[in-house]
This record gives C-alpha cells, structure tokens and sequence, in this order.
C-alpha cells in the first residue's frame, strides 16, 4: 500500500488499535469493515464507525497487509535486556507525520533498564518535535507496545520530556537527508 492509497478491508481478527488523536486503546473486531487511509513507518491509519485509529505494523496481516516482524536474539538466560534490542526496536517507531523513525529524528533522550519488584522496568526519556503535537499519546504508546515486545521486557514507562526543546539540528544527518533539509 502506498501512503496515498485508500480502500476498504475487512478485518480478519479482533486486532488492538489505538485512537488518534488521543491514544486510546480499543479493539477493532474481526470481520470489521475499515477504510485503510495510510501506511506510515510500519503503522497502518484506518477509519472504522466514524473514528481514526492506528493498528501497529506487527499486525498487519489483521488487514491484509504484510506484518512487521521483530526479530531477536535467544532472550537472555539471566532474564537481562540487551540493550542493543530495545534500540533495535525503538528505530521502527516512526513519528506519525514524518516518515523518519524516531531515533533518527533524535526524539529519543534516554533509555534505560532498571529493576523493580523484580521486574525490568524500561523508561524511555522522549520528546515530540513540537510540545502541543495532538499525536503525542499515540507516539507514545507506539513506544510503550513495541518495547513490550522485547524478551524480558516486564514494563514500560515513557516520560515526555521536553528540557531541551527539540531541534532539527537533534536529527542525523541520513534523517536530516531524508527530509530534504541539507
């Protein structure tokens, strides 16, 4: 599906999806009609009852589309996370206007792991490109779901930050490239 093209799919199985603009989490039942209105770094935005939502790129196959796959190593026989992986998989979340992930869009402050009651518990230190971004809660909860996917991952904590306020000049230069800015 290219980012323009629009058509309607009905949906194979219950599949869970996000509102937009708010983030709010809703299941879009099988055997659903949606309009397919865009393919955006690995999410897909449909239209179901009147309401915009996203369903993650791991499942695509729901409507018909091929399914991001995650790959990882054996998880850790220690019950640690690899750092590598979270990073990984924090380089397929994409901001849900700009076609640039959001590592390379230097959105990403911080991530760490740390132990609590037994759990690994990841914070994600992040920002948006801009403070009132109405796409804010479905960003984060793009990182929230995907970073759960990682082995030995137990929970996940965003904070929005935004000391220091984003800049282009955050970007790398192959995002900055990307995006026409050089």
């Amino acid at each position: 599906m290219t980012t323009n093209e629009q058509r309607t799919v009905v949906v194979s199985r219950d599949v869970p999806a996000r509102l937009v603009p708010d983030g709010t989490r809703i299941t879009v039942h099988k055997n659903s009609f949606v309009n397919l209105r865009q393919a955006l770094g690995g999410t897909y935005t449909v239209t179901i009852n009147g309401n915009m939502a996203r369903i993650d790129g791991t499942d695509a196959d729901a409507i018909g589309q091929t399914p991001l796959e995650l790959a990882f190593e054996p998880p850790a026989e220690d019950g640690t996370v690899r750092d590598d992986d979270l990073w990984t998989v924090l380089a397929t979340i994409y901001d849900p206007e700009i076609p640039v992930n959001i590592v390379d869009l230097g959105l990403v402050y911080g991530c760490d792991v740390i132990r609590r009651d037994e759990l690994n518990v990841v914070q994600v230190r992040m920002t948006l490109t801009a403070p009132n971004c109405g796409m804010g809660p479905v960003l984060v909860g793009d990182v929230e779901d995907r970073l759960a996917k990682v082995p030995n991952v137990d929970t996940v904590e965003v904070a929005l930050v935004f000391d220091p306020p984003w800049s282009r000049d955050m970007m790398t230069e192959e995002a900055q490239l990307e995006l026409g800015l050089f």
